[in-house]
């Protein structure tokens, strides 16, 4: 349908780029922090690719109860616990996850001092990055794991590279290739394992577009995507 097609340029093959960069083996156990479009569809298509279970990390109840309905995703509201790391921890025997995916990028959110800190330095100029969800991903991942970043960032503080070192953790990132995962979503689709229209929250018309905007913007009413009909 034209609302699923709507996606295959950026939302599907970037989460799907993303959840490929994690070598996912049957059994897996995936983090993704993140829950807006490119995340649910990181942590959705890691569901196609074999993992037996998707943990997705933010703190917008909609959209964690959207990763719960529609790929049966553990979620995490990061408001709610005391250390994101240490829950991913508990919830995996202490060992955390085999692969994280990071689809949240610079203008990530957090809790403690560490947020405290990066919004001081952006205040001042001084940094560009609030990168705790990155992060969090090194920090939980299991030792040979691997780090998928889709997030983007530019001057990052803080970033724990004796951490990667010492658990020989992989780190892959890339700008979205497009056209190396056409084929497979197209598969996806008309096999009825993926259908991305439910990124949809808010059918507009074109005349609503300012207001569309603004809901996105500001992730209010639920919104993870709006589409205008002319």
């Amino acid at each position: 349908t034209d609302e699923q097609a709507l996606f295959l340029s950026d939302a599907v093959p970037t989460g799907l780029m993303g959840a490929d960069f994690c070598d996912i083996s049957p059994g897996d156990t995936i983090a993704v922090w993140g829950s807006g479009g490119v995340g649910l569809m990181a942590a959705h298509t890691a569901r196609l690719l074999g993992a037996e279970r998707v943990l997705v990390i933010d703190r917008y109840p909609e959209r964690l109860a959207l990763a719960r309905r529609e790929f049966g995703a553990e979620t995490i509201d990061y408001t709610s616990v005391d250390s994101v790391q240490e829950a991913l921890r508990e919830t995996t025997g202490g060992r955390g996850p085999d692969a994280c995916i990071d689809a949240v990028g610079m203008e990530g959110h957090g809790t403690g001092l560490q947020q405290l800190y990066d919004r001081a330095k952006q205040l001042l100029r001084l940094e560009s990055d609030r990168a705790t969800p990155l992060r969090e991903a090194i920090l939980a991942c299991r030792k040979g794991g691997i780090v998928s970043v889709l997030g983007i960032y530019g001057l990052t503080d803080k970033f724990p590279m004796g951490v990667v070192t010492n658990k020989s953790l992989t780190i892959r990132t890339a700008q979205q290739h497009g056209q190396r995962y056409m084929s497979r979503m197209f598969d996806y689709i008309q096999q009825g394992d993926l259908d991305p229209s439910y990124l949809i929250t808010h059918d507009m018309s074109l005349e609503e577009a300012v207001r569309g905007y603004q809901v996105f913007k500001s992730k209010q009413e639920g919104c993870v995507r709006a589409v205008f009909r002319p």
